[in-house]
C-alpha cells in the first residue's frame, strides 16, 4: 500500500509539473508578443529560454542528486520551492514595455527571466530529480515511464491551451488559475520530498535494473550521438514552426501543434520502445523531406491545409526519427540524470542556433532547408540500418539512392534559395523577419516595377518608369478606400496632419501637399532603412514627412494628443497580426490622437484572418459612423483588391458618391479584445 501510494504522489507531481511547465510558455509568450512586433522571432526567443532554463534545470538535477544524500537533496529543493512561491508573479507590468532603442531578443529574455524564470526553472527540475528519487524510493520499479507521463501532462497543457483556456479565459484569470497550479505542485513536490528524505542507502545499480533490462553505460561517443540527436530534433521543431508562422500566422494555435507533435514522439517512443519502428519511420520520414522541399520551391501561395500538414507531419517524422534512436541507446537508470542532461542540452543548442546563430549566418529563413536535408539523410540512414540488421546486408540500389535522394533535395533547396538571393536587389534581415527588394519586369517597360515583400506578402510596389514614380499603389491606390478617403479630406481642408501605423515603403507620402504632415510610425529599421534606399516615395512628398521608430501603440501612449485629421492603421495584411493595436485600451489611445471631426481608417486585407467582427466591435465601442470600404483592385495602375474599415466622427463623410460607390456595412458577428483577452485562432479563413 505504501509502495503504490508513493508511486501515485510521484506521477501525480511530476503530471502536474509538466502541465504548468507548458501552460506557461504559450502565456507568457503570448503576453510578449505585440510588444515586440507580433513577429515569429518572439516565439523563437521565447523557446530559445525554455530551452535553455530546461537545460540549467536538468544540471541541477544532476548535480543534486550525484553529489548530495537524498536527506540534503530534499532539504535544498523544499528551500528552494519555498523561495519561489514567494517570488511569484508571472505577468510583466507596464515598466516592462520595450525600449526601440534596445535589442529586442535581450529584453524579452530579460522579461522572461523576471517574470517566469525561477518558476520555469524549479518545474523542469522535476522531471529527472523525481524520477532520480522515485528510483531511490521505489527501487526495481523502471523509471522511465514517468517520463512518457510528464510529456503526457505536457501535451495536454498544450492541446487545452488554444481550445479552452484562450479563448474563453483572459490572460490575468490565466496567470491566476496558473500560480494556484502552482501552489499545489509545490505541496505535492514537498511530499515527495520527505518520502526520499527517508531513504538513507544509495541505489545499487543491479537493483534498479532488476526488470531484465541491460542498458550500456555513458561513454563520450554515446553522449555525443544523444547530444546530436536532441538537436536535430530541436532545429527541426523550431524551423518549422517560424516558416509556417511566416507563410500562415503567428498564433499560440501554431506554437503548441508542432509542440505538441514534438511531445507526443517523445510519449510514443519513451512508453514502448516497440512502436518505434526504423523501416516504418525512416521511409516515411524521407519521403515527407521530398514532398516538403516540393512545397517550399512552390512559387504561388499553396493552401492552408497542405501547408500546416506537410510541414508538421515531416516534422513529426522527423522527431520520431530522433527520438525513436534516443530511446534505442539510452543508459540504465544510473545514468539517468546524465541522459536528460544531455537531451536538454542538445534541445539548448538548437534553440540557440535557430534563435540567435541562424538570424546572423542566413540572409533566408534557410534553418529549414538545412533541417530538412539533414533530417533526409538521417530518416534513410536509419531506414538502411534496419534492413542491414535483418538481412544481413544492403543492396548497393538502395545505398545509392539515398544518396542520390539527399543530395537532390539539398541541391534543390540550393537552387530555391539562390534563384530567391538573385531576384531580389536588396534582402535585409533582423529580428522581424526577412525583407526582399525586388526589380519586377514585364513585356510593357512602364510597367517595370520595384517591390517590398516580407515572405509572401507584397508590402510595397513603385512603378520604375520616372513619370509613373508617384502614383499611388498597391492597398493605398486612390480606387481604394484610403485613397477616397484622403481625397474627400483634402476636398474638405487645406491641411491635412496624417498619421500612419506602418511604413511600408511610403505610399502614403504620394497624398501629402505642401503644407501636410504625414507622421509614419515604423517598428522595424529595416524597412525604414529599404523605404529610403530604394523607393522615393518619402524623398518625393511635399508634405513634411516625419518617421518614428518604435512600436506605434506604445509611442502613441507616450505622446501628447497630435490632432490628426485622418490615422491609419496598416499592420495587419501579413502574417504578423499585432493585437494590441485594436485592443478596446488602444481605440482610447487613438481616441485621444484624431480630432473630433476626424477619421480613424484601418487595413483589414488579409489572406488568413477575417479581421470584420473586431473592427465591428471596434465602430461599436467607439460610437462612429463606420463602413467597410472594399476595392477590387486595377492591375494596369498597380492598385491591388483591398478591405478597410473608416470610422468618422463626421458622419457625412460616407456621403461623398466615391465612398458610397465601395462602402458596405460592418457584419453583426463581433469579437471584442481586450488588452487581456483576444483570440486570432477563431478569425482563421
Amino acid at each position: 500500500m505504501r509502495i503504490r501510494l508513493a508511486s501515485w504522489l510521484y506521477a501525480l507531481t511530476i503530471f502536474v509539473s509538466a502541465f504548468l511547465l507548458f501552460q506557461i510558455q504559450p502565456l507568457i509568450s503570448k503576453c510578449l508578443l505585440p510588444w515586440f512586433g507580433g513577429t515569429p522571432n518572439v516565439w523563437t526567443t521565447c523557446m530559445l529560454f525554455f530551452q535553455a532554463v530546461l537545460f540549467g534545470g536538468y544540471l541541477y538535477a544532476h548535480v543534486l542528486t550525484q553529489k548530495f544524500r537524498p536527506p540534503v537533496q530534499a532539504l535544498i529543493h523544499l528551500l528552494l520551492l519555498l523561495a519561489t512561491v514567494l517570488a511569484l508573479q508571472i505577468l510583466p507590468g507596464d515598466e516592462g514595455k520595450p525600449d526601440p532603442g534596445r535589442s529586442p531578443v535581450g529584453q524579452i529574455l530579460f522579461l522572461l527571466t523576471i517574470t517566469v524564470g525561477l518558476q520555469y526553472f524549479v518545474l523542469s527540475t522535476t522531471g529527472p530529480l523525481l524520477q532520480s528519487w522515485f528510483s531511490r524510493s521505489l527501487p526495481g520499479q523502471s523509471p522511465y515511464r514517468l517520463y512518457a507521463l510528464s510529456n503526457a501532462g505536457s501535451l495536454l497543457a498544450l492541446v487545452s491551451y488554444p481550445f479552452l483556456f484562450e479563448p474563453l479565459i483572459g490572460m490575468t484569470a490565466q496567470a491566476a488559475w496558473w500560480t494556484l497550479g502552482f501552489g499545489v505542485f509545490a505541496l505535492l513536490c514537498g511530499g515527495c520530498a520527505w518520502a526520499v528524505s527517508k531513504v538513507q542507502a544509495p541505489v545499487v545499480a543491479e537493483e534498479v535494473v532488476s526488470l531484465g533490462e541491460s542498458r550500456p553505460r555513458l561513454t563520450l561517443g554515446r553522449g555525443l550521438g544523444w547530444f546530436a540527436l536532441a538537436m536535430t530534433a530541436s532545429v527541426m521543431l523550431l524551423a518549422t514552426t517560424n516558416q509556417v508562422c511566416l507563410d500562415v500566422a503567428v498564433v499560440p494555435f501554431l506554437w503548441v501543434v508542432p509542440l505538441g507533435l514534438y511531445l507526443l514522439t517523445f510519449i510514443v517512443c519513451f512508453e514502448r520502445e516497440q512502436w518505434y519502428s526504423r523501416k516504418l519511420f525512416g521511409l516515411a520520414g524521407a519521403l515527407a523531406m521530398v514532398l516538403t522541399t516540393f512545397l517550399l520551391m512552390q512559387e504561388a501561395a499553396t493552401s492552408l491545409l497542405a501547408q500546416v500538414t506537410t510541414a508538421f507531419g515531416a516534422m513529426f517524422l522527423c522527431c520520431m526519427v530522433c527520438h525513436g534512436e534516443l530511446v534505442k541507446r539510452k543508459p540504465g537508470p544510473e545514468s539517468l540524470t546524465a541522459f536528460y542532461l544531455i537531451i536538454s542540452a542538445g534541445g539548448a543548442c538548437g534553440g540557440l542556433f535557430v534563435g540567435l546563430i541562424a538570424p546572423l549566418i542566413f540572409p533566408l529563413y534557410l534553418e529549414m532547408h538545412l533541417s530538412i536535408a539533414i533530417c533526409c539523410g538521417l530518416a534513410l540512414w536509419v531506414y538502411l540500418q534496419e534492413k542491414r540488421e535483418r538481412e544481413g546486408r544492403t543492396e548497393w540500389i538502395f545505398r545509392f539512392g539515398s544518396v542520390a535522394t539527399v543530395l537532390g533535395v539539398a541541391v534543390a533547396l540550393q537552387v530555391q534559395a539562390d534563384d530567391i538571393l538573385d531576384r531580389a536587389a536588396a534582402v535585409r534581415r533582423n529580428f522581424y523577419g526577412v525583407l526582399r527588394v525586388e526589380h519586377e519586369q514585364a513585356d510593357d517597360p512602364e510597367q517595370h516595377v520595384v517591390t517590398l515583400r516580407y515572405g509572401r506578402i507584397l508590402h510595397g510596389l513603385q512603378f520604375a518608369a520616372e513619370q509613373k514614380q508617384r502614383l499611388a499603389t498597391t492597398y493605398y491606390g486612390p480606387g481604394s478606400g484610403i485613397g477616397r478617403v484622403v481625397a474627400r479630406l483634402q476636398a474638405e481642408r487645406p491641411r491635412l496632419r496624417i498619421g500612419v501605423v506602418g511604413l511600408g515603403v511610403g505610399t502614403l507620402a504620394t497624398y501629402g501637399r505642401e503644407g501636410d504632415v504625414v507622421r509614419f510610425y515604423e517598428i522595424n529599421p529595416d524597412v525604414i532603412a529599404l523605404a529610403r534606399e530604394h523607393f522615393t516615395f518619402l524623398a518625393d512628398s511635399p508634405a513634411e514627412v516625419e518617421i518614428i521608430t518604435g512600436d506605434a501603440r506604445l509611442t502613441l501612449e507616450r505622446e501628447p494628443a497630435q490632432e490628426y485629421d485622418l490615422l491609419v492603421l496598416d499592420a495587419f495584411s501579413g502574417d504578423a497580426i499585432p493585437t494590441h493595436l485594436l485592443t478596446e485600451e488602444a481605440l482610447d489611445v487613438y481616441r485621444r490622437h484624431i480630432r473630433p471631426d476626424g477619421v480613424l481608417a484601418v487595413h483589414i486585407s488579409n489572406l488568413h484572418f477575417d479581421l470584420r467582427p473586431v473592427v465591428a466591435s471596434l465602430a461599436e465601442q467607439c460610437g462612429l459612423a463606420a463602413r467597410l470600404l472594399l476595392f477590387s483592385g486595377d492591375h494596369a495602375s498597380g492598385q491591388t483588391g483591398s478591405l478597410w474599415f473608416a470610422a468618422a466622427g463626421d458622419a457625412g463623410l460616407f456621403d461623398d458618391p466615391r465612398l458610397k460607390e465601395i462602402a458596405g456595412g460592418l457584419p453583426d458577428q463581433k469579437s471584442h479584445w481586450t488588452d487581456d483577452f483576444s483570440d486570432l485562432f477563431t478569425l482563421l479563413r
